[in-house]
């Protein structure tokens, strides 16, 4: 990528309102209360340096959350302005967060897709991710007691 125009850095909370509308925008991106910019806020604090985003000008056109949990990276929400596709600016955003990732001794990053976000998950076959089939997710809230 050589736009001159394009600047990564890493993701402050002064860009979450124009994330947040960059992920609304973007079909296959889950949010929830988990976004708002208060937890957000949290995220940013305990991984510092490890979410990006990409501004062409004045305008958001990428941003990614990365983080860790001492052992293995996750990566959510990456998101590219539909204009500004197949420039490689999903690609970028994404070395950013593993080059991180290795700086801090992280050797393996996992990442979600929904399963019927076919153009992601093309994306990141594409870009060498390796889809599991050996492992099931499972959820519960918090806030609910078995």
């Amino acid at each position: 990528m050589t736009d001159p125009e394009l600047v990564l850095r890493p993701f402050r909370i002064s860009d979450y309102d124009a994330a947040l509308a960059l992920w609304q925008a973007c079909e296959g991106i889950g949010l929830s209360a988990a976004d708002e910019r208060r937890a957000i806020a949290g995220y940013l604090r305990r991984n510092p340096r490890l979410s990006f985003v990409a501004y062409r000008g004045e305008r958001l056109v990428g941003a990614v959350l990365c983080g860790h949990d001492g052992r293995r990276g996750f990566i959510h929400h990456l998101a590219v302005a539909a204009d500004c596709r197949r420039q490689g600016l999903g690609q970028a955003l994404v070395a950013h967060c593993l080059a991180a990732l290795q700086a801090r001794g992280i050797d393996k990053c996992h990442l979600f897709v929904m399963a019927a976000n076919a153009e992601a998950l093309a994306f990141w076959r594409r870009i060498g991710w390796e889809q599991r089939f050996d492992l099931v997710i499972l959820s519960h809230f918090t806030g609910k007691l078995p």
